[in-house]
């Protein structure tokens, strides 16, 4: 199994930051490689994703299924890969404080069958570069649709408004392999 948390804080209110977060095919959207995303009920949801590793290529069908809404503070998630043996959960947690709201987001992915050990092996040291783009992309998108709440301190504010490095690689693979 591999795992990372990831914590942002979006400078605006914990009620935008939900009225963003509540909508699952936003996350799907911010995927690299998204595709499409089929919502089926409120709680399940079929993404469609274009992934690379290297110079391999291919499409995947991940099912995702919300446990748990406890908006605006949590959610629970867990997710499978159609066809291959990857299985995840994630929880989404997030609280008020006097800047913004603070949002802390945790991945589990395990593999499994003979070839488990080398898919954790290579994808140890990518999932968290992964969950750090997302979050970050998730930030943005906040507040690019709210903007960013009265009173942030300037140097909050500064950051907000100018994307990080990380966060504009991540934008430069998407258009890449998207």
């Amino acid at each position: 199994m591999i795992e990372t948390t990831q914590s942002i804080l979006v400078l605006q209110s914990i009620d935008n930051t939900w009225a963003y977060a509540k909508d699952v095919e936003r996350w799907a959207e911010i995927m690299p490689g998204y595709q499409t995303c089929e919502i089926i009920d409120d709680d399940n949801s079929l993404w469609v994703l274009k992934i690379g590793v290297g110079a391999m290529v291919r499409t995947v069908k991940v099912e995702v299924v919300v446990d748990r809404w406890a908006g605006p503070e949590e959610v629970d998630f867990h997710f499978q890969l159609k066809g291959d043996p990857v299985t995840g959960t994630g929880t989404y947690r997030a609280a008020a404080n006097g800047t913004g709201t603070d949002v802390a987001l945790h991945v589990e992915v395990s593999g499994t069958g003979p070839l488990a050990p080398m898919w954790e092996a290579m994808g140890g040291p990518v999932l968290p570069k992964f969950a750090s783009g997302f979050a970050s992309q998730l930030k943005e998108r906040i507040e690019a649709e709210y903007g960013v709440v009265e009173g942030a301190t300037p140097a909050a504010a500064t950051l907000a408004a100018k994307p990080t490095l990380l966060a504009r690689f991540w934008a430069w693979l998407k258009r890449l392999f998207g």
